[in-house]
């Protein structure tokens, strides 16, 4: 998921260079909110089995997550008044590796509410995250830069999503041979409680970091929120007498509206499409795959392995099979968010020369055709069609976001704080992916729901998105 957009400042006095460690700082931040919500797609099929799950139950682990941010984000902005931006980023780190930590008693006692609280209380401390650091990425160097650093930061957050499915498939679905086959030998409670602990050592490494991040943004000395400029450019609607300029609320313009439930079904269909990528493939009853996939998945784990043992860690080699497995299904997931990778890196050049309202239409038809085709056709090609979605969902934030706000005014904040609050759609979309997956007709029926919000954000881009 792409991070928000913020207003680009007007000012600035200090030279760029002096900013470059808080910028990467920043920049590891957007890289961590990528990893950290990514890392629940192979966490969602991984709980299922371990803590014994029907779909529905294991979709809680996004609801849990992303009902954070909705919850959080007025109370995010309250306490940012109180401690001011660069202490609540320190707390929310320090909220994030809380949240960390409660998976050692979770995975100990194999209590899936337990987890739930944990990946509630990461969401949290990501949702404070969020809103205090974005005001920070405009404010840290020449405000004719300011957009460079925004699409910066929104690669790093796209690379640490693409990053931690592929780790997490290889903790938590790897393993050597010999492992495997002890495992299978113990009886299931037992077995399932060593599966369990899997999960603690990504967890207690993820509240290391953690902590000497909170440090390093302690000590670091960042510029004071007053350098931004709150005031900027007075808008046509802010000082003209137009029916526009009359409006009370952002809840007033019909496109603000309609721009909210887009970005609550794109977060939503986003979150969706990868959290049961890996249930979808195993729904196809995939015996052989093509060379291409085999290749791809023992040539990832080759240079994950790779990056192991430079650091420290011995390599876990993982048995590749012809058919499909939960291991295959993580390099798919990382493959999906590779995608809005990729998209997004392009989009940087070709959103400056082409119609960025065109190209939505174009990606939400393309998306939509795919998940459709995906639910007709069987096999492995259903999952690639899947996989190509994350390419298409790599403008999409970029583009709605824009548009629902234009000709706001002086409604221009309040309004963005309702889109923001709109990513609580990745809670709820793969939660009724869930309730359809287990009592409407499962995974394929499930997908449906994807093709649904796709032709609604094809309707936004057609239509929805003009200013009445």
């Amino acid at each position: 998921m792409a991070a928000p957009i913020t207003s680009s400042p007007t000012t600035s006095t200090a030279p760029a260079r002096s900013y470059a460690l808080p910028m990467a700082a920043m920049t590891s931040l957007f890289f961590l909110f990528g990893a950290v919500t990514n890392f629940n797609d192979v966490l969602m099929p991984y709980l299922k089995d371990v803590c014994q799950l029907t779909d529905l139950q294991s979709s809680l682990v996004q609801s849990a997550f992303f009902g954070a941010y909705f919850l959080m984000s007025l109370p995010a902005g309250r306490i940012l008044e109180k401690l001011g931006y660069q202490r609540g980023i320190v707390l929310g780190l320090l909220v994030m590796g809380a949240g960390a930590l409660l998976f050692i008693p979770a995975a100990n006692t194999r209590t899936f509410g337990v987890f739930l609280l944990g990946l509630s209380v990461l969401g949290a401390g990501i949702t404070l995250l969020q809103v205090a650091a974005n005001p920070y990425v405009s404010i840290l160097g020449p405000a004719s830069r300011a957009a460079s650093r925004v699409s910066i930061v929104g690669v790093a957050n796209n690379f640490g999503g693409t990053l931690s499915p592929l780790l997490g498939g290889m903790l938590l679905f790897g393993g050597s041979a010999a492992l495997k086959a002890r495992l299978a030998a113990l009886p299931v409670a037992e077995r399932l409680n060593e599966e369990a602990t899997l999960v603690k050592g990504p967890y207690i490494g993820l509240a290391i970091f953690l902590a000497v991040l909170a440090g390093v943004f302690a000590l670091l000395k960042l510029p004071e929120l007053e350098s931004f400029a709150e005031g900027g450019e007075t808008t046509q609607s802010e000082t003209g007498t137009d029916a526009l300029a009359r409006r009370r609320s952002a809840l007033d313009y019909p496109h603000l509206v309609l721009g909210v439930a887009a970005i609550f079904l794109y977060v939503g269909v986003e979150v969706g499409l990868g959290s049961f990528l890996i249930r979808f493939g195993e729904s196809q009853g995939i015996g052989q795959l093509s060379g291409f996939t085999q290749g791809l998945v023992r040539g990832l784990n080759v240079a994950v392995n790779f990056v192991a043992v430079l650091f420290g860690q011995p390599p876990a080699p993982v048995e590749t099979t012809a058919g499909f497995t939960k291991a295959v299904g993580a390099v798919l997931v990382s493959s999906y968010w590779f995608g809005s990778l990729v998209g997004r890196l392009a989009g940087i050049p070709l959103l400056t020369r082409i119609d960025a309202r065109k190209a939505l239409v174009t990606v939400c038809l393309t998306a939509l055709l795919a998940v459709l085709a995906a639910v007709v056709v069987r096999g492995e090609a259903a999952l690639w069609l899947v996989v190509l979605c994350g390419l298409c969902n790599s403008i999409m934030w970029p583009v709605i976001f824009p548009l629902a706000i234009t000709g706001l005014g002086a409604h221009t904040k309040q309004g963005s704080s309702y889109l923001i609050m709109a990513i609580v759609g990745g809670a709820v979309i793969p939660l009724l992916m869930g309730f359809v997956a287990t009592h409407l007709g499962g995974p394929r029926v499930a997908f449906l729901l994807p093709a649904l919000c796709y032709a609604y954000l094809l309707y936004y881009a057609l239509r929805g998105y003009r200013v009445r």
